[in-house]
Protein backbone atom coordinates (compact mmCIF):
# COMPACT_ATOMS: atom_id res chain seq x y z
CA UNK A 1 0.00 0.00 0.00
CA UNK A 2 1.04 3.24 -0.60
CA UNK A 3 0.80 6.88 0.28
CA UNK A 4 2.69 9.66 1.68
CA UNK A 5 5.33 9.55 3.96
CA UNK A 6 5.21 11.22 7.60
CA UNK A 7 8.96 11.90 7.25
CA UNK A 8 11.50 11.54 10.08
CA UNK A 9 10.65 12.34 13.61
CA UNK A 10 14.15 12.82 15.03
CA UNK A 11 17.31 14.31 14.29
CA UNK A 12 19.63 12.28 12.48
CA UNK A 13 22.71 10.16 14.36
CA UNK A 14 25.44 7.90 13.18
CA UNK A 15 25.02 5.11 10.93
CA UNK A 16 26.03 2.45 13.52
CA UNK A 17 23.14 4.34 15.75
CA UNK A 18 20.61 4.62 13.11
CA UNK A 19 17.49 2.16 14.39
CA UNK A 20 19.34 0.59 17.56
CA UNK A 21 17.03 0.81 20.77
CA UNK A 22 18.48 0.02 24.29
CA UNK A 23 16.21 -2.78 26.21
CA UNK A 24 15.41 0.51 28.76
CA UNK A 25 15.02 3.25 25.76
CA UNK A 26 18.47 4.39 26.75
CA UNK A 27 19.20 8.33 25.74
CA UNK A 28 20.27 8.66 21.80
CA UNK A 29 18.69 5.29 20.78
CA UNK A 30 15.36 6.33 20.28
CA UNK A 31 12.88 4.98 17.31
CA UNK A 32 14.03 5.96 13.72
CA UNK A 33 11.54 6.51 10.64
CA UNK A 34 14.18 6.46 8.52
CA UNK A 35 17.68 4.99 7.73
CA UNK A 36 19.36 7.21 5.39
CA UNK A 37 17.02 7.15 2.60
CA UNK A 38 15.29 4.20 3.62
CA UNK A 39 12.07 3.30 5.65
CA UNK A 40 9.68 5.64 6.12
CA UNK A 41 5.67 5.17 6.73
CA UNK A 42 3.76 5.35 2.89
CA UNK A 43 0.40 4.23 3.65
CA UNK A 44 -2.95 5.78 3.15
CA UNK A 45 -4.61 7.59 5.56
CA UNK A 46 -6.61 5.05 6.90
CA UNK A 47 -3.90 3.41 8.56
CA UNK A 48 -2.05 6.45 9.60
CA UNK A 49 -4.04 6.70 13.03
CA UNK A 50 -3.56 2.33 13.63
CA UNK A 51 0.19 3.28 13.08
CA UNK A 52 0.42 6.13 15.38
CA UNK A 53 -1.43 4.72 18.36
CA UNK A 54 1.16 1.54 17.97
CA UNK A 55 4.16 3.45 17.66
CA UNK A 56 3.08 5.34 21.36
CA UNK A 57 2.02 2.22 22.47
CA UNK A 58 5.36 0.19 21.87
CA UNK A 59 7.30 3.10 23.24
CA UNK A 60 5.18 3.20 26.38
CA UNK A 61 6.03 -0.52 26.73
CA UNK A 62 9.35 -0.88 25.89
CA UNK A 63 10.49 1.67 28.48
CA UNK A 64 8.19 -0.24 31.21
CA UNK A 65 9.93 -2.29 33.47
CA UNK A 66 6.86 -4.47 34.54
CA UNK A 67 5.92 -4.68 30.60
CA UNK A 68 9.47 -5.98 30.42
CA UNK A 69 9.38 -8.74 32.88
CA UNK A 70 6.19 -10.01 31.50
CA UNK A 71 8.35 -10.34 28.12
CA UNK A 72 11.50 -11.54 29.56
CA UNK A 73 9.16 -14.58 31.48
CA UNK A 74 7.77 -15.70 28.71
CA UNK A 75 10.62 -15.87 26.78
CA UNK A 76 12.52 -18.11 29.33
CA UNK A 77 9.40 -20.03 30.44
CA UNK A 78 7.47 -20.71 26.85
CA UNK A 79 9.93 -19.97 24.45
CA UNK A 80 12.81 -21.60 26.15
CA UNK A 81 15.69 -18.78 26.03
CA UNK A 82 18.10 -18.70 25.80
CA UNK A 83 19.07 -20.71 22.82
CA UNK A 84 22.57 -22.44 23.26
CA UNK A 85 25.68 -21.34 21.52
CA UNK A 86 27.05 -24.95 20.02
CA UNK A 87 30.73 -25.33 18.55
CA UNK A 88 30.63 -27.19 15.15
CA UNK A 89 33.81 -28.63 15.79
CA UNK A 90 33.71 -31.44 13.41
CA UNK A 91 33.14 -29.00 10.06
CA UNK A 92 36.40 -26.49 11.53
CA UNK A 93 38.47 -29.33 11.50
CA UNK A 94 37.70 -30.64 8.10
CA UNK A 95 37.56 -27.09 6.68
CA UNK A 96 40.50 -25.64 8.75
CA UNK A 97 40.38 -21.77 9.52
CA UNK A 98 38.15 -20.11 11.89
CA UNK A 99 36.52 -22.09 14.27
CA UNK A 100 32.68 -22.00 13.38
CA UNK A 101 29.96 -21.60 16.21
CA UNK A 102 26.36 -22.46 15.48
CA UNK A 103 23.32 -19.85 17.54
CA UNK A 104 20.46 -22.36 17.44
CA UNK A 105 17.33 -20.56 17.42
CA UNK A 106 15.78 -23.35 15.76
CA UNK A 107 15.39 -25.19 19.39
CA UNK A 108 13.01 -21.98 20.51
CA UNK A 109 9.38 -22.93 20.50
CA UNK A 110 7.99 -23.36 16.98
CA UNK A 111 11.06 -24.18 15.74
CA UNK A 112 12.60 -20.82 14.29
CA UNK A 113 13.18 -16.95 16.10
CA UNK A 114 10.02 -15.97 14.59
CA UNK A 115 8.82 -16.99 18.06
CA UNK A 116 10.49 -14.16 19.82
CA UNK A 117 9.24 -11.14 17.71
CA UNK A 118 5.51 -13.27 17.99
CA UNK A 119 5.52 -13.02 21.57
CA UNK A 120 7.07 -9.32 22.12
CA UNK A 121 4.03 -7.89 20.02
CA UNK A 122 1.40 -10.45 20.82
CA UNK A 123 2.00 -9.20 24.91
CA UNK A 124 1.75 -5.89 23.19
CA UNK A 125 -1.48 -5.91 21.35
CA UNK A 126 -2.86 -7.53 24.33
CA UNK A 127 -2.08 -4.08 26.24
CA UNK A 128 -3.03 -2.56 23.69
CA UNK A 129 -6.57 -4.32 24.17
CA UNK A 130 -6.55 -5.73 21.09
CA UNK A 131 -8.56 -8.92 20.81
CA UNK A 132 -7.72 -10.86 17.33
CA UNK A 133 -4.12 -10.68 15.53
CA UNK A 134 -3.69 -10.98 11.69
CA UNK A 135 -0.01 -12.32 10.40
CA UNK A 136 1.40 -13.26 6.65
CA UNK A 137 3.84 -15.84 6.74
CA UNK A 138 5.59 -17.48 3.86
CA UNK A 139 7.39 -20.61 4.91
CA UNK A 140 4.96 -20.92 7.80
CA UNK A 141 7.54 -20.42 10.76
CA UNK A 142 6.14 -16.96 11.40
CA UNK A 143 2.74 -18.41 11.04
CA UNK A 144 3.43 -20.84 13.66
CA UNK A 145 4.95 -18.45 16.27
CA UNK A 146 1.81 -16.51 16.12
CA UNK A 147 -0.95 -19.15 15.94
CA UNK A 148 0.79 -20.65 19.14
CA UNK A 149 1.18 -17.49 20.85
CA UNK A 150 -1.81 -16.71 19.98
CA UNK A 151 -3.19 -19.93 21.17
CA UNK A 152 -1.17 -19.45 25.05
CA UNK A 153 -2.43 -16.07 25.00
CA UNK A 154 -5.97 -16.91 23.96
CA UNK A 155 -6.40 -14.01 21.03
CA UNK A 156 -8.02 -14.84 17.84
CA UNK A 157 -5.61 -15.61 15.05
CA UNK A 158 -6.15 -15.16 11.16
CA UNK A 159 -3.10 -16.05 8.89
CA UNK A 160 -2.46 -14.68 5.30
CA UNK A 161 -0.72 -17.06 3.24
CA UNK A 162 0.15 -17.58 -0.57
CA UNK A 163 -1.19 -20.60 -2.11
CA UNK A 164 2.16 -21.57 -3.53
CA UNK A 165 3.82 -21.22 -0.44
CA UNK A 166 0.54 -23.10 1.29
CA UNK A 167 1.45 -25.97 -1.16
CA UNK A 168 5.58 -26.23 -0.20
CA UNK A 169 4.76 -25.86 3.59
CA UNK A 170 1.84 -27.82 4.11
CA UNK A 171 3.03 -29.13 7.09
CA UNK A 172 3.14 -25.92 8.73
CA UNK A 173 -0.07 -24.81 7.48
CA UNK A 174 -1.48 -28.22 9.33
CA UNK A 175 0.29 -27.16 12.67
CA UNK A 176 -1.33 -23.68 12.64
CA UNK A 177 -4.48 -24.95 12.12
CA UNK A 178 -3.54 -26.92 15.03
CA UNK A 179 -3.11 -23.83 17.34
CA UNK A 180 -6.41 -23.15 16.54
CA UNK A 181 -5.55 -20.18 13.78
CA UNK A 182 -7.63 -19.69 10.32
CA UNK A 183 -5.04 -19.79 7.06
CA UNK A 184 -5.99 -18.32 4.26
CA UNK A 185 -5.39 -18.63 0.85
CA UNK A 186 -3.94 -15.78 -0.96
CA UNK A 187 -4.33 -17.04 -4.84
CA UNK A 188 -3.55 -13.38 -6.29
CA UNK A 189 -0.22 -11.61 -7.79
CA UNK A 190 2.66 -14.49 -7.36
CA UNK A 191 0.99 -16.35 -4.34
CA UNK A 192 3.55 -16.04 -2.12
CA UNK A 193 4.57 -13.83 1.00
CA UNK A 194 4.40 -10.49 -0.49
CA UNK A 195 1.05 -11.26 -1.77
CA UNK A 196 0.17 -12.76 1.96
CA UNK A 197 1.70 -8.94 3.11
CA UNK A 198 -1.15 -6.82 0.80
CA UNK A 199 -4.24 -9.08 2.05
CA UNK A 200 -2.92 -8.28 6.00
CA UNK A 201 -2.38 -5.03 5.08
CA UNK A 202 -6.12 -4.71 3.02
CA UNK A 203 -7.59 -6.57 6.22
CA UNK A 204 -6.28 -4.59 8.89
CA UNK A 205 -6.79 -1.18 7.46
CA UNK A 206 -10.83 -2.32 7.75
CA UNK A 207 -10.44 -3.68 11.29
CA UNK A 208 -7.60 -1.97 13.24
CA UNK A 209 -10.25 -0.91 16.22
CA UNK A 210 -9.96 -4.67 17.73
CA UNK A 211 -7.18 -6.34 15.36
CA UNK A 212 -3.54 -6.03 15.59
CA UNK A 213 -1.12 -6.49 12.92
CA UNK A 214 1.67 -8.84 13.83
CA UNK A 215 4.08 -8.37 10.68
CA UNK A 216 6.85 -10.84 11.13
CA UNK A 217 9.73 -9.29 9.50
CA UNK A 218 11.66 -5.43 9.59
CA UNK A 219 9.88 -4.10 7.39
CA UNK A 220 6.54 -2.40 6.24
CA UNK A 221 5.96 1.15 7.46
CA UNK A 222 7.34 2.69 10.75
CA UNK A 223 7.84 1.65 13.47
CA UNK A 224 7.40 -2.00 12.42
CA UNK A 225 11.07 -2.00 11.46
CA UNK A 226 12.32 -0.76 14.80
CA UNK A 227 9.83 -3.00 16.83
CA UNK A 228 10.44 -6.26 15.17
CA UNK A 229 14.29 -5.55 15.28
CA UNK A 230 13.79 -4.63 19.35
CA UNK A 231 12.23 -7.93 20.11
CA UNK A 232 14.58 -10.05 18.01
CA UNK A 233 17.65 -7.85 19.31
CA UNK A 234 17.45 -10.96 21.99
CA UNK A 235 19.72 -12.95 19.71
CA UNK A 236 22.23 -10.65 19.46
CA UNK A 237 22.41 -10.05 23.76
CA UNK A 238 22.78 -13.76 24.17
CA UNK A 239 25.56 -14.63 21.66
CA UNK A 240 27.49 -11.58 22.96
CA UNK A 241 27.11 -12.68 26.48
CA UNK A 242 27.57 -16.51 25.37
CA UNK A 243 30.17 -15.25 23.16
CA UNK A 244 32.03 -13.75 26.59
CA UNK A 245 31.42 -16.10 28.63
CA UNK A 246 33.90 -18.72 26.47
CA UNK A 247 36.54 -15.63 26.06
CA UNK A 248 34.96 -15.28 22.64
CA UNK A 249 35.56 -11.96 20.39
CA UNK A 250 33.71 -12.88 16.93
CA UNK A 251 35.55 -11.97 13.36
CA UNK A 252 32.20 -12.63 11.97
CA UNK A 253 28.68 -13.11 11.89
CA UNK A 254 26.45 -14.66 9.22
CA UNK A 255 22.55 -15.10 8.73
CA UNK A 256 20.61 -15.50 5.97
CA UNK A 257 18.64 -12.24 4.97
CA UNK A 258 15.06 -12.33 3.45
CA UNK A 259 13.08 -9.23 5.19
CA UNK A 260 16.01 -9.54 7.68
CA UNK A 261 14.35 -9.71 10.83
CA UNK A 262 17.15 -13.18 12.61
CA UNK A 263 19.83 -10.88 10.59
CA UNK A 264 19.12 -7.55 12.25
CA UNK A 265 18.58 -9.25 15.83
CA UNK A 266 21.48 -10.98 15.50
CA UNK A 267 23.66 -8.11 14.58
CA UNK A 268 22.18 -5.35 16.24
CA UNK A 269 24.52 -5.69 19.28
CA UNK A 270 27.55 -5.81 17.14
CA UNK A 271 26.52 -2.25 15.12
CA UNK A 272 29.09 -0.63 16.50
CA UNK A 273 31.92 -2.59 16.71
CA UNK A 274 33.51 -2.41 14.04
CA UNK A 275 35.88 -5.54 14.87
CA UNK A 276 32.90 -8.10 13.69
CA UNK A 277 32.10 -8.23 10.13
CA UNK A 278 28.42 -8.35 9.38
CA UNK A 279 27.52 -10.69 6.50
CA UNK A 280 24.00 -11.62 5.45
CA UNK A 281 23.66 -14.28 2.60
CA UNK A 282 20.30 -13.59 0.35
CA UNK A 283 18.82 -16.04 -1.63
CA UNK A 284 20.86 -17.04 -5.16
CA UNK A 285 18.02 -19.04 -6.28
CA UNK A 286 18.65 -21.39 -9.92
CA UNK A 287 19.86 -18.04 -12.25
CA UNK A 288 20.85 -14.63 -12.35
CA UNK A 289 17.74 -13.71 -14.82
CA UNK A 290 14.40 -11.93 -13.14
CA UNK A 291 12.86 -14.38 -11.46
CA UNK A 292 15.55 -16.68 -10.99
CA UNK A 293 16.68 -15.51 -7.64
CA UNK A 294 15.76 -13.36 -4.52
CA UNK A 295 18.86 -10.94 -4.14
CA UNK A 296 18.89 -7.40 -3.59
CA UNK A 297 21.75 -6.61 -2.60
CA UNK A 298 24.48 -5.83 -4.59
CA UNK A 299 23.47 -3.52 -7.19
CA UNK A 300 20.19 -5.98 -7.96
CA UNK A 301 17.69 -4.06 -5.77
CA UNK A 302 16.18 -0.62 -7.19
CA UNK A 303 14.98 1.58 -4.80
CA UNK A 304 11.26 1.58 -4.39
CA UNK A 305 7.94 1.52 -2.45
CA UNK A 306 6.53 -1.15 -1.71
CA UNK A 307 4.28 -2.53 1.25
CA UNK A 308 4.16 0.81 2.93
CA UNK A 309 7.86 1.50 3.17
CA UNK A 310 11.18 2.14 1.08
CA UNK A 311 13.53 0.44 0.75
CA UNK A 312 15.44 -1.85 -2.33
CA UNK A 313 13.49 -3.71 -4.09
CA UNK A 314 13.71 -6.32 -7.57
CA UNK A 315 11.28 -3.72 -9.48
CA UNK A 316 11.42 -3.57 -13.81
CA UNK A 317 12.17 -0.33 -15.25
CA UNK A 318 8.28 0.58 -14.60
CA UNK A 319 8.95 0.09 -11.35
CA UNK A 320 6.93 -3.09 -11.38
CA UNK A 321 7.88 -5.58 -8.42
CA UNK A 322 9.59 -8.57 -10.41
CA UNK A 323 8.66 -12.41 -10.06
CA UNK A 324 10.97 -13.83 -7.33
CA UNK A 325 12.24 -17.49 -6.67
CA UNK A 326 14.10 -19.45 -3.79
CA UNK A 327 13.64 -22.89 -2.91
CA UNK A 328 13.10 -21.68 0.99
CA UNK A 329 9.81 -19.83 1.13
CA UNK A 330 11.19 -17.66 3.73
CA UNK A 331 13.37 -15.64 1.58
CA UNK A 332 11.33 -15.46 -1.33
CA UNK A 333 10.36 -11.77 -1.22
CA UNK A 334 11.11 -9.09 -3.57
CA UNK A 335 12.43 -6.90 -0.73
CA UNK A 336 15.04 -6.26 2.51
CA UNK A 337 13.95 -4.50 5.59
CA UNK A 338 15.16 -0.55 5.35
CA UNK A 339 17.62 -0.67 7.83
CA UNK A 340 19.32 -3.60 6.14
CA UNK A 341 19.48 -1.99 2.63
CA UNK A 342 21.05 1.35 4.60
CA UNK A 343 23.44 -0.84 6.23
CA UNK A 344 24.41 -2.58 3.02
CA UNK A 345 24.72 0.80 1.22
CA UNK A 346 27.13 2.31 4.00
CA UNK A 347 28.97 -1.26 3.45
CA UNK A 348 28.89 -1.77 7.67
CA UNK A 349 26.96 -4.93 6.51
CA UNK A 350 28.33 -7.13 3.65
CA UNK A 351 26.11 -9.55 1.46
CA UNK A 352 26.91 -12.59 -0.22
CA UNK A 353 24.06 -14.96 -2.38
CA UNK A 354 23.86 -18.70 -2.08
CA UNK A 355 22.30 -20.92 -4.57
CA UNK A 356 19.52 -23.48 -3.86
CA UNK A 357 21.66 -25.73 -5.07
CA UNK A 358 24.59 -24.79 -2.42
CA UNK A 359 21.35 -24.62 0.23
CA UNK A 360 20.72 -27.53 -0.27
CA UNK A 361 24.35 -29.40 0.27
CA UNK A 362 24.95 -27.06 2.94
CA UNK A 363 21.54 -28.48 4.66
CA UNK A 364 23.14 -32.52 3.90
CA UNK A 365 26.73 -31.25 5.34
CA UNK A 366 25.59 -29.47 8.71
CA UNK A 367 23.02 -32.70 9.20
CA UNK A 368 25.60 -35.36 8.38
CA UNK A 369 29.04 -33.91 10.18
CA UNK A 370 27.27 -32.22 13.24
CA UNK A 371 23.92 -33.44 13.73
CA UNK A 372 22.10 -29.84 13.11
CA UNK A 373 19.92 -29.65 11.12
CA UNK A 374 19.22 -26.28 9.24
CA UNK A 375 16.04 -24.82 8.18
CA UNK A 376 16.53 -23.86 4.54
CA UNK A 377 16.58 -20.23 4.90
CA UNK A 378 19.23 -20.85 7.84
CA UNK A 379 21.30 -23.07 5.24
CA UNK A 380 21.68 -20.08 3.00
CA UNK A 381 23.99 -18.86 5.38
CA UNK A 382 25.45 -22.50 6.18
CA UNK A 383 26.38 -22.14 2.84
CA UNK A 384 28.70 -19.55 3.16
CA UNK A 385 29.93 -20.22 6.45
CA UNK A 386 32.81 -22.38 4.90
CA UNK A 387 34.51 -19.88 3.22
CA UNK A 388 34.18 -17.15 5.53
CA UNK A 389 35.65 -19.22 8.13
CA UNK A 390 39.31 -19.80 5.99
CA UNK A 391 39.46 -16.34 5.82
CA UNK A 392 40.65 -16.43 9.38
CA UNK A 393 43.11 -18.71 11.54
CA UNK A 394 42.36 -21.55 13.58
CA UNK A 395 42.50 -19.21 16.67
CA UNK A 396 39.53 -17.09 15.82
CA UNK A 397 36.15 -17.27 15.86
CA UNK A 398 33.05 -16.68 13.52
CA UNK A 399 29.16 -17.56 14.72
CA UNK A 400 26.35 -18.12 11.97
CA UNK A 401 23.06 -17.82 13.08
CA UNK A 402 20.57 -21.20 12.93
CA UNK A 403 17.09 -18.74 12.20
CA UNK A 404 15.27 -22.42 11.97
CA UNK A 405 15.60 -26.02 11.92
CA UNK A 406 14.76 -28.14 8.92
CA UNK A 407 11.59 -30.00 10.04
CA UNK A 408 9.27 -27.74 7.97
CA UNK A 409 11.40 -28.45 4.94
CA UNK A 410 10.47 -32.10 4.82
CA UNK A 411 8.56 -32.47 1.76
CA UNK A 412 10.99 -29.98 0.03
CA UNK A 413 13.94 -31.27 1.43
CA UNK A 414 13.14 -35.11 0.87
CA UNK A 415 12.20 -33.97 -3.22
CA UNK A 416 15.54 -32.22 -3.85
CA UNK A 417 17.47 -34.73 -2.06
CA UNK A 418 16.21 -38.24 -2.15
CA UNK A 419 13.27 -37.90 -5.04
CA UNK A 420 13.04 -41.74 -5.97
CA UNK A 421 12.98 -42.92 -2.53
CA UNK A 422 10.34 -39.81 -1.35
CA UNK A 423 8.05 -40.83 -4.52
CA UNK A 424 8.13 -44.60 -3.30
CA UNK A 425 6.94 -44.08 -0.09
CA UNK A 426 4.36 -41.74 -0.77
CA UNK A 427 3.01 -43.97 -3.30
CA UNK A 428 2.63 -46.59 -0.88
CA UNK A 429 1.13 -44.32 1.72
CA UNK A 430 -1.53 -43.36 -0.90
CA UNK A 431 -2.12 -47.24 -1.88
CA UNK A 432 -2.66 -47.47 2.05
CA UNK A 433 -5.21 -45.05 2.60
Amino acid sequence: MQGQADGPRRAAESDSDKGRRGRQGAAGQGRHDFFGEFGGRYVAEVLRSPLDELEIAFDEAISDSAFQRELDGVLRDYVGRPTPLIAADRISDQIGGARIYVKQEGLAATGAHKVNNAVGQALLARRMGKSRIIAETGAGQHGVAVAAVCARLGLACDVYMGELDMRRQKPNVFWMERYGARVLPVAGGSATLKDAVNEALRDWSASFEDTHYLLGSVLGPSPFPDMVREFQAVIGRETQAQCAERGIEPAALLACVGGGSNAIGFFSPYLENEGTRLIGVEAGGRGTDPGEHAARMRGLGRPGIVHGYKSLFLLDEDGQVLPTHSVSAGLDYPGIGPQLAHLGRTGRVEFRRATDQEALEALDYFARTEGLLFALESAHGAAAAPAVAMEYSNDQAIVLNMSGRGDKDLFIGARELDREGWKRFLKEEYESL
